[in-house]
């Protein structure tokens, strides 16, 4: 169809959209008002014997179906009225030819320019209001078009389970889509009464919905509608991707009629491999009546990624281990002076952070793969969060003690005045930013990003409540480092304690200028793969530098230090010799 068409059939469209409603509204009033007289004069207006009796009456002139009463009380009480005006099953047929042209994949591009951002979301409501109303003449109905597909069924208590299938294309090739909904026996077993089944398939409109509804997530199947009777409460959803790329992971989402938004607390997911997706949905009468699978386009799956992350924080939890073993072995050696101990503080709970950041973030990937549960989710990123905070504040901490050796001449601080100050940066600091930070985004449920137990970036830029002070500390402490270079090279190696102050700052330094490139590399790749979510390089990179973070503190605080090695070397040797002694 001529692009320039588009105007013409949107403007019938909407027009059919804003008069929908009323046209409804006018024929249910005549319905219950042939419906009432037809009642006074039916069969089904004495007074009944048998409770649990079901009495039918057909429907008045100008209507077609039937209206069911059970015996309840000794009176026939009316379950199902199915009489529909026959203007309804016409005008759904007409309707559903002039929708299929405007869903046509070659003309999908020109929505962007309807003012109207929801009209996506209006037509998608319309029809499944339409669909509601449809009475199914015998066993089962369809309406096929190429870009919108209708079917129906009868269904009842014994009803072995209900299933449309569709297949339909996509694009204007002749490439095609599938998808299916299956109404399990279980949950037909709840209805009271025969009714009826209607689904319909949207192979184009998410694609249009995507253009005005979807913050970077993509609609990656057909859109599925369903209009079932209210005790139908789930049911189970086949997509066919459109992106068959095994880096993306696939998430059930129901579409949320009042809020017009996806919302993935409608469906779970049951299983998910490279070519399709099946869904668990729950059905809701007014919220919950289309459903589909989203993508998200910065979310990788990749098994060699997944082995280099836990392998490679594997090995940084056993560097970090080591590292604050050999910290206590070591402890009472190297700690002479007030500056060399601030310094091993800062190093024990800088290593310490990482740990416990390290062991929540895998335990929050497995919980999350296995359990899904939000809220357990929120928990574990916030300590996350608050872990890799503290990490940088202490890393902070022990730059502007670098700054007070300095600049201050070594004078004398108390460790007491030191300790409360570490203490307030390194975890009062974080503590104060993550609390803030869930105080702030989580009303919106906006704290988490999908698919994963960490900071949201697209919604509400959580993320940048980490990156923010994690790039502020990285700067400040690379200025510690030119500063460490400029003045050092100015003192003159002086006897005494001001001499080991010296010595002290100065590795204190080296292990500032070493650390603060590698973890501003280390998240650098990080933002990275924010701007580049596709590339699986950067997401590589970032988890080789991220993994083995514990093994550079491990490399750069601990075994590349002079007196650390020599006091662990005394220690061994010390140790060697009471092992002589006692076999002697």
């Amino acid at each position: 169809m001529p692009a320039g068409l588009m105007p013409f059939h949107c403007l019938v469209l909407l027009l059919a959209l804003q008069f929908l409603p009323a046209e409804l509204q006018i024929n249910s009033g005549v319905i219950n008002k042939e419906t009432k007289n037809q009642s006074q004069a039916g069969v089904c207006t004495s007074d009944c014997g048998v409770s649990g009796a079901i009495c039918s009456e057909p429907c008045g002139r100008l209507f077609r179906g039937e209206r069911l009463f059970m015996c309840r009380d000794g009176k026939w009480q009316k379950t199902t009225d199915s009489c529909a005006n026959l203007d309804v099953q016409s005008l759904f047929e007409s309707y559903s030819k002039i929708a299929n042209h405007v869903l046509n994949a070659s003309i999908i591009s020109n929505w962007a320019f309807i003012r109207d951002k929801t009209a996506g979301s209006i037509l998608l409501d319309s029809v499944n209001l339409f669909a509601g109303k449809l009475l199914i003449k015998s066993g089962s109905e369809s309406i096929p078009e190429h870009f919108m597909s209708t079917k129906g069924s009868t269904i009842n208590r014994k009803t072995p389970g209900q299933r449309f299938d569709f297949s339909m294309r996509f694009n204007n090739s002749n490439s095609a889509i599938a998808g299916s909904v299956f109404i399990p026996q279980e949950e037909l077993l709840k209805i009271s009464t025969p009714s009826h089944a209607v689904s319909v398939a949207f192979p184009t409109l998410g694609a249009i919905m995507k253009a005005s509804q979807l913050n970077d997530v993509l609609v990656n199947g057909m859109i599925l509608s369903v209009a079932l009777p209210e005790e139908l409460q789930q049911i189970s959803l086949t997509f066919e991707k459109f992106n068959k790329s095994n880096n993306v992971m696939a998430r059930c989402v129901g579409w949320h009629s009042t809020e017009r938004r996806w919302d993935e607390a409608a469906c779970k997911l049951k299983t998910d491999d490279m070519n399709s997706t099946v869904c668990i949905c729950k059905h809701r009468h007014h919220t919950f009546k289309s459903f589909s699978i989203l993508m998200s386009p910065n979310t990788i799956r990749n098994t060699v990624l997944d082995y280099i992350t836990f392998v490679g924080l594997g090995i940084s939890i056993f560097s970090l281990l080591l590292c604050l073993t050999i910290e206590a072995v070591v402890w009472h050696h190297v700690t002479n002076t007030t500056i060399a101990k601030m310094r091993h503080i800062c190093l024990v709970n800088i290593a310490a952070s990482l740990l416990i950041a390290n062991v929540l973030f895998i335990l929050a990937a497995v919980t999350y793969d296995k359990v899904k549960d939000y809220a357990t989710c929120v928990a574990a990123t916030f300590f996350v969060h608050l872990s890799y905070l503290s990490l940088f504040f202490w890393m902070l901490a022990l730059g502007l003690l670098i700054l007070h050796g300095l600049l201050i001449i070594f004078r004398k601080m108390k460790k007491s005045a030191f300790m409360a100050a570490a203490f307030s940066i390194g975890y009062g600091c974080p503590l104060i930013i993550c609390v803030l930070t869930v105080a702030i985004t989580e009303p919106r449920k906006g704290y988490i990003r999908d698919g994963a137990c960490w900071l949201n970036w697209h919604d509400t830029k959580a993320l940048l409540a980490f990156v923010i002070p994690a790039l502020m500390i990285i700067v400040v402490n690379l200025i510690v480092v030119v500063v460490v270079v400029v003045k050092t090279g100015r003192f003159a190696i002086r006897e005494g304690t001001r001499s080991q102050d010296l010595s002290s700052v100065t590795r204190t330094g080296k292990n500032v200028a070493l650390l603060t490139p590698v973890l501003g590399l280390t998240w650098g790749f990080g933002l990275a793969t924010i701007v580049r979510y596709d590339s699986l390089g950067f997401h590589v990179t970032f988890a080789l530098l991220n993994a083995l973070q514990g093994f550079f503190i491990l490399l750069f605080g601990t075994l590349l230090d002079r007196k650390t090695r020599e006091a662990l070397r005394m220690r061994c040797v010390s140790t060697k010799r009471k092992c002589s002694i006692t076999k002697s």
